[in-house]
């Protein structure tokens, strides 16, 4: 088993305006992948732009800030992750009364009974792990370290069906390769970016997620973009009270990642999680 990843912070310059950031390797609008690849100066704001609200406040309200944006993203996220529990353990519930009825009717051979406990088993591991898998978005794991690609595709299906339900099309375009980052950094700032821009839109749309990295970070960029009228069927309906963009804000600046709000679009630029302790041995 590894030790807990970690990765050296880096000091985010963040923007709250819709104004477009200076001009660098990467442009944020229109979303080229090829140009990702050439992110290596750190995102910086326009001389003329708005900073951060919170850019010279003391360390412990940047940490209460942090602890608020968390605790926000975890309330929205409540039913998709109670759902992914529930799903296994209704599964388990059924078949355990299955099995039950047909012991009570005495229909039960011997062989079957033995592949139904199979199956119960299966079914309660799998339970137990994605219970608490969940758990690990309260308290992180001792490895938070995860690959970049599998960590996006795990928050785009987390959220895609109650946006959905919303008149958003949700979709992930992952790049190819390997590259690890911070799971929990991933998960909550990928989630604040996505409830925020469709919180913000003006009507139902498409939300495109996609994933590039160089040598030492990765880039991910959230983009609405409106569907003309008639396109849904489904009516537009407003999100909860809006995350705080000036606690996410410092959420990612806790986590060591780049933030960057452009229109309709958000960039995320994650540092390489790299373990720094040896490895632990563990009994088998």
């Amino acid at each position: 088993m590894l030790a807990p990843a970690s990765y050296t912070p880096r000091v985010a310059v963040l923007t709250t305006s819709g104004e477009p950031a200076k001009q660098t390797a990467f442009q944020p609008e229109p979303f080229k992948p090829n140009a990702v690849l050439a992110i290596e100066d750190p995102i910086v704001t326009s001389p003329g732009a708005t900073p951060p609200a919170a850019a010279d406040a003391s360390p412990q309200r940047l940490r209460s800030l942090a602890r608020a944006a968390q605790h926000d993203i975890l309330r929205r996220l409540t039913p998709p992750l109670r759902h992914d529990m529930v799903v296994h353990l209704q599964s388990l519930g059924m078949m355990a009364e299955a099995l039950s009825a047909r012991m009570e009717r005495g229909a039960v051979a011997s062989d079957d009974l033995g592949n139904s406990v199979s199956k119960l088993n299966r079914l309660s591991r799998q339970a137990v792990a994605r219970c608490l898998d969940v758990c690990t978005w309260m308290e992180p794991a001792e490895d938070d370290s995860t690959r970049l690609g599998e960590a996006t595709a795990e928050v785009v299906r987390l959220l895609s069906t109650s946006l959905n339900f919303r008149g958003f099309d949700l979709r992930a375009e992952l790049a190819d390769g390997e590259f690890d980052v911070s799971r929990s950094a991933l998960r909550f700032l990928l989630a604040a970016a996505i409830l925020t821009l469709t919180d913000a839109a003006p009507g139902p749309g498409d939300v495109t997620v996609r994933t590039e990295h160089a040598s030492s970070h990765g880039v991910i960029a959230v983009e609405y973009q409106p569907q003309p009228e008639g396109a849904y069927t489904l009516m537009h309906e407003p999100g909860e009270i809006p995350l705080s963009w000036v606690e996410v804000q410092a959420l990612a600046g806790q986590h060591g990642v780049e933030l960057l709000r452009n229109g309709q679009t958000i960039i995320l630029r994650l540092p390489r999680a790299v373990v720094t302790t040896p490895l632990k041995m563990v009994p088998v």
